[in-house]
């Protein structure tokens, strides 16, 4: 087709789009086109603008480390995450959901733990946080044999792997959930913490005057065959953030009681006080069990 007007290039593109063999990645194709020309349209891009633009894409992608992800950390300054997984979820949007978004802080092969043991493995400073937890399906009935991964930032607001002062795999581990559908274990209460904004997602959170913090929350992966993987946030609503989330992750489902205990602890009068406990039930999806593709290494 010879473009005489805008308005024949969308019709152009479209007539390519339709001719994609993959029938899912054909309606993809064709309603980006749709609506992305139909933004170009509506403000009017400028062609300085649209440089700028493809200049920041590929700065987003050349900042993309083993321990760094910016796309991540974009999609969710956007909600994009979060608008995903809950319309993935719960009855296709429907019910509550304790599914969340990733986050660009998931490593593989976090290190093997018993039921009961602690995550810590470097010196931690932060109050005692005992985490008792059960997975279950949709009716209620424990799922038992489930792999769950866990991990969260340390009280300072780092994950070990920004942080040289935390041993491998600080705060991290896996468990396995016994006939009943529980896990266990033992680590420091986690704090709030500002996303990275040394780079893309930074510049925009000041363009608009936004803070940069997440609030203080524990991460769950939860692999079991016949259920779609789960991925989980429980956040502390204590937190001054709570109502603020940078990447819009909290929802009322995802909410936890981190209970503060003033007296000592009941089986180890060794723990400091205060000392913190969490119970939370994750409820699992009937699906297929993939893992996801880890953000960072």
């Amino acid at each position: 087709m010879v473009i005489k007007t805008h308005e024949d290039v969308t019709a152009a593109v479209l007539t390519v789009m339709a001719q994609t063999a993959d029938g899912r990645l054909r309606e993809i194709l064709t309603a980006l086109v749709k609506h992305l020309h139909a933004f170009v349209r509506e403000v009017r891009l400028t062609e300085p603008e649209f440089r700028d633009a493809t200049a920041v894409l590929n700065e987003i992608g050349q900042l993309q480390t083993d321990s760094h992800n910016e796309f991540v950390l974009m999609s969710g300054s956007l909600g994009v995450s979060t608008l995903v997984c809950l319309l993935n979820n719960g009855d296709q949007g429907q019910t509550e959901t304790s599914q969340s978004l990733l986050g660009p802080f998931w490593r593989l092969n976090s290190p093997r733990v018993e039921n009961g043991g602690s995550i810590v493995r470097s010196d931690t400073p932060g109050s005692p946080l005992f985490v008792q937890a059960r997975v279950v399906d949709a009716h209620g009935e424990p799922i038992a044999g489930a792999e769950v991964d866990v991990w969260h930032a340390s009280p300072v607001g780092l994950y070990e792997n920004q942080d040289p002062d935390q041993a491998e795999m600080n705060l991290r581990g896996k468990f396995t959930t016994d006939a009943e559908g529980r896990f266990w274990f033992s680590t420091v209460k986690m704090i709030g913490y500002p996303i990275p904004v040394d780079g893309v997602v930074g510049r925009l959170l000041k363009a608009q005057g936004r803070h940069p913090y997440r609030p203080a929350h524990l991460h769950a992966l939860i692999f079991k065959q016949g259920y779609k993987t789960l991925i989980s946030q429980v956040f502390d609503p204590s937190d001054p953030n709570i109502d603020s989330d940078v990447q819009f992750g909290v929802t009322s489902a995802l909410t936890g009681d981190f209970v503060q205990h003033d007296e000592p602890h009941p089986d180890d009068p060794n723990v400091s006080v205060p000392w913190f406990s969490l119970e939370y039930t994750y409820v699992m999806e009937p699906g297929e069990a993939v893992l996801p593709r880890a953000p960072i290494k």
